[in-house]
């Protein structure tokens, strides 16, 4: 998808930030098996790949601050005629050279035996401890070795630091190229979501909008799913990560859909919540229109030098508002927000980073405190009401109704830009979409 001047680029600012000093693992995650003999999909680590475009399992990328030659060191699988009539063509030794920008490259067989030399005589190993125990005891084994060559001039670096201190700011923003396909994956999550109401009538099933989510998604040229989606009918939408996308959509039921497509190793993030017969009933309406509100307020706020927490705080008090006005809670609001009863209905957060990962990289505060958004931030807002049908304290009419409205929004210098708005929100649109 992206020239490989872009990874390039990124490895050299990623050297920069990791200075002569310091020198980087970043490795591939092993392929999961499904069950018995068969494996998931393979999907690469979203570090490795954002620094390499390299896409096969079984890699590991060294960079080396302090190094005049063999900066960039990949170790990979080999080429394999036998194996790869099997699973597929291998990049190789070469292709990591000649294609993927190392300088040099080896098999990943003999990762054991070089790493402790490429590490040596760095101030700092940046890796992340913790991912996967063999790569973990690969890591530990070249330490221990280096320790016991300290006399003789090959020394262990002095301190493990996770990337997050710099790869994973570098990635929370966003250049031109990236937001390119971002806008590539949120325009065919619309495109995905419209079919999605369209399909959505009384009788159907929640696993065929998800059937016609996942083609959407395939057609239109995406990698699938960036995560898991929900397709929630009636009840269901007010379990937060419901997946099971098994029951019969009756009469009546809202449904809620949170589903994105990955293109291009980003993806997209969005939800929507729509009338399955086509037109909203008053107590629907009503939990709907409270959720657009504080979504809407949001999304206004989202600029330079605001911070997700000031969007969270505006969501919480327009839709605690709401649930004094509906009679969902008691009291006044200031003190349904003090006492956080309002986390009955509304209990996770508004915002979260949005990139490769679906819950992106990159450290939400500076300092202790809430950090300022910038250009080229890529966020979601996503606020809503969820009335369990078992709450029996509540108004019955709103019992059962689970509401969620999530956009992507990129931080720009004069404000925001809405990657997801062709998908309808308002009232009318939604109903008009539903056919």
């Amino acid at each position: 998808m992206l020239d490989p001047s872009v990874f390039a680029a990124r490895r050299e600012a990623y050297l920069r930030a990791l200075g002569p000093g310091g020198v980087a693992v970043v490795a591939s995650l092993p392929e999961r098996v499904r069950n018995g003999d068969s494996h998931y999909r393979f999907r690469q680590h979203s570090d490795l790949h954002y620094l390499t475009g390299f896409t096969e399992p079984e890699a590991v990328l060294v960079l080396r601050g302090n190094a005049d030659t063999e900066r960039v060191v990949m170790f990979v699988r080999p080429r394999d005629p036998e194996m790869e009539v099997w699973d597929g063509r291998r990049a190789g030794i070469e292709g990591a050279r000649d294609r993927y920008g190392a300088d040099a490259a080896y098999p990943i067989a003999e990762l054991s035996t070089r790493l402790w030399d490429l590490i040596a005589n760095h101030e700092e190993l940046h890796y992340s401890l913790g991912l996967d125990d063999a790569m973990d005891k690969v890591i530990t084994a070249a330490l221990a070795r280096l320790r016991r060559t300290e006399k003789r001039g090959r020394r262990p670096p002095r301190a493990v630091v996770d990337p997050r201190v710099a790869l994973h700011e570098q990635r929370l923003i966003k250049s031109p190229e990236e937001l390119a396909v971002l806008r590539k994956a949120a325009a065919i999550t619309v495109d995905a979501h419209l079919a999605a109401m369209a399909a959505g009538r009384p009788g159907s099933f929640e696993y065929e909008l998800e059937a016609v989510i996942d083609y959407t998604f395939r057609h239109r040229g995406g990698a699938g799913p960036g995560y898991g989606t929900i397709v929630g009918a009636g009840e269901n939408a007010t379990v937060l990560h419901y997946v099971d996308n098994a029951c019969a959509i009756a009469e009546g039921d809202l449904v809620l859909v949170d589903a994105g497509c990955e293109y291009g190793h980003y993806t997209a993030d969005v939800t929507r919540t729509f009338p399955a017969s086509g037109r909203f009933t008053g107590p629907q309406r009503a939990i709907y229109e409270a959720v657009l509100d504080a979504q809407r307020g949001a999304i206004e706020l989202a600029a330079p030098g605001a911070t997700l927490d000031r969007l969270h705080e505006h969501c919480i008090r327009r839709l605690t508002q709401a649930m004094v006005d509906l009679g969902l809670l008691a009291g006044s609001v200031d003190d349904r927000i003090a006492d956080a009863s309002y986390k009955r209905f509304y209990m996770h957060g508004t915002s979260h980073w949005l990139g490769m990962d679906v819950h992106d990289v990159g450290a939400y505060t500076r300092s202790g405190a809430a950090r300022p958004l910038e250009p080229g931030m890529v966020i979601t807002i996503e606020p809503g009401l969820y009335v369990a049908v078992d709450a029996a304290d509540v108004p019955a009419e709103y019992r059962g109704i689970g509401v969620r409205i999530e956009d992507d929004v990129v931080i720009t210098a004069d404000g925001h830009e809405v990657l997801t708005a062709r998908a309808p929100t308002s009232i009318d649109d939604v109903e008009a979409a539903c056919g």
